[in-house]
C-alpha cells in the first residue's frame, strides 16, 4: 500500500524540513512548497491526501490560498499559524480549513490531528451508521442509540449529532452550525445554538464541566470527541 502523501506550503526552510523528517518518520510521503501559488498548482498536480498551510506566505496570504482551494477540492487542509486569536481562527475556519494549530506545536499532536482527518476522509462512502464512543445514529432509521440505549432527539438536537458526528475531532464553528441547522438568516445568532447545545448535552448525559462528547472551544465552536468505534 503507498504511502499517504502530505502537501505542506510552508515559507520557512527551517519549519519545512522539521515537517518533513518528522512526518516521513511517521509513514508519509511529503511535499513541499514555499509560495501559495506553488502549493495550489501541486494540489491540482499531485493530489494529496492532506494539506499543511501556513498563513503568512511570501507571494499570496494563506486565507486567500485556502478561499482558492475551495472553490475546486475538498482536500483536508491543517493550518498552522503563530496567529492566536480567536476571530483569525473562526475566518480560517469558515473559510473552510478542517483544523487550526497554534505554533509552536507539538509533533504528537499535529500527526493526531492528520490521523483523525485521514481517518474520516471517504467522499465515495455513504454510510448508514455515524458511530464514535458508545454513541450509534442510524440514517435510515433515525434511531439514535448511547451505549445500547435509545435516545429520543428532538428534530434540531438529531441535526446537531448528526453533524458533529459526521466530522469527529474537527472543530465546528458557531456560523457554520448555525447555517447548516438553521439557515445563513439565523448564522449570527449564537444563542440558539447555546440552549441547542446544552439540551443535547442533557440527553446525551454529557456532563459539560467534563465532556465526554461535545467539546467547547470557547469562542469558535463545537467539536464531538473522536471516539474509537
Amino acid at each position: 500500500m503507498s504511502k499517504p502523501t502530505l502537501l505542506v506550503v510552508e515559507d520557512e526552510a527551517r519549519i519545512r524540513k522539521f515537517l518533513r523528517v518528522s512526518l516521513e518518520a511517521n509513514g508519509y510521503a511529503v511535499l513541499e512548497a514555499r509560495l501559495g501559488e506553488d502549493g495550489l498548482r501541486m494540489c491540482a498536480e499531485h493530489d494529496p491526501e492532506l494539506l499543511i498551510l501556513d498563513l503568512g506566505l511570501p507571494d499570496v496570504e494563506g486565507m486567500q490560498v485556502l478561499k482558492r482551494l475551495r472553490e475546486w477540492s475538498d482536500l483536508p487542509v491543517i493550518v498552522l499559524s503563530v496567529r492566536a486569536a480567536e476571530a483569525e481562527k473562526v475566518a480560517v475556519l469558515d473559510l473552510g480549513a478542517n483544523d487550526y494549530v497554534t505554533k509552536p506545536f507539538g509533533v504528537s499532536e499535529l500527526l493526531a490531528r492528520i490521523r483523525v482527518l485521514l481517518r474520516n476522509r471517504n467522499p465515495d462512502v455513504q454510510p448508514q451508521f455515524l458511530q464514535s464512543d458508545g454513541l450509534s445514529v442510524d440514517l435510515l432509521s433515525r434511531e439514535v442509540m448511547r451505549d445500547g440505549v435509545p435516545v429520543h432527539l428532538a428534530r434540531k438536537e438529531y441535526a446537531l449529532l448528526c453533524l458533529l458526528l459526521a466530522h469527529p475531532g474537527r472543530v465546528l464553528t458557531h456560523k457554520h452550525i448555525l447555517t447548516e441547522i438553521w439557515g445563513a438568516e439565523r448564522s449570527e445568532e449564537t444563542h440558539y445554538l447555546r440552549v441547542l447545545v446544552r439540551q443535547l448535552r442533557l440527553k446525551l448525559g454529557d456532563d459539560p464541566s467534563s465532556p465526554r462528547y461535545i467539546h467547547t472551544a470557547q469562542g469558535v465552536g463545537y467539536r464531538l470527541a473522536p471516539g474509537t468505534d
